[in-house]
């Protein structure tokens, strides 16, 4: 019951109970929190963190880019995408290197061993999330992907 009358009946769900919002909210934490433990062990081979991967990823993708641009794919500040380069750096996984259209800028690239590092992870990654999404029927992945989307936009 609210202030302004009985509280609203949230539906059923799709086996005929009701949806329960704090309930959804700790099964989404726990397959959160499931993914977050699976993407560390898939990482563990190439010791190498979440983030980093992340950033290794994007470079992947987008190729070369300057620290500014790496921070706002990564939606992170610069100071600690410049912390995630030092790391990847440290590795061999990415070189910087004189931006060309501007030599007081530099870019940050994928080195040989980044790219196949990199390459490495995004195959465990697709197997991991086989594994855990693999029971889902294809309607039920692409309802799964709506949802999810409009939860991140």
């Amino acid at each position: 019951m609210t202030a302004d009358g009985p509280a609203p009946d949230p539906g059923p769900a799709r086996d005929g109970r009701a949806v329960d919002e704090e309930g959804l909210a700790e099964t989404f934490s726990a397959v959160a929190r499931r993914l977050r433990h699976l993407s560390r062990q898939t990482l563990e081979p190439w010791e190498i963190n979440p983030g980093h991967a992340r950033a290794l990823g994007v470079l992947l993708r987008h190729g070369a880019m300057r620290l500014s641009a790496l921070a706002e794919h990564l939606r992170i500040a610069p100071r600690s995408t410049t912390e995630v380069v030092d790391g990847l750096e440290e590795r061999g996984l990415v070189a910087r290197h004189p931006d060309p259209a501007d030599r007081r800028a530099i870019l940050v690239t994928p080195t040989d061993e980044g790219v196949r590092v990199g390459t490495a992870i995004r195959a465990a990654r697709h197997a991991e999330a086989e594994r855990l999404f693999g029971g889902l029927t294809p309607t039920d992945r692409a309802h799964l992907a709506r949802i999810l989307r409009a939860l991140r936009d």
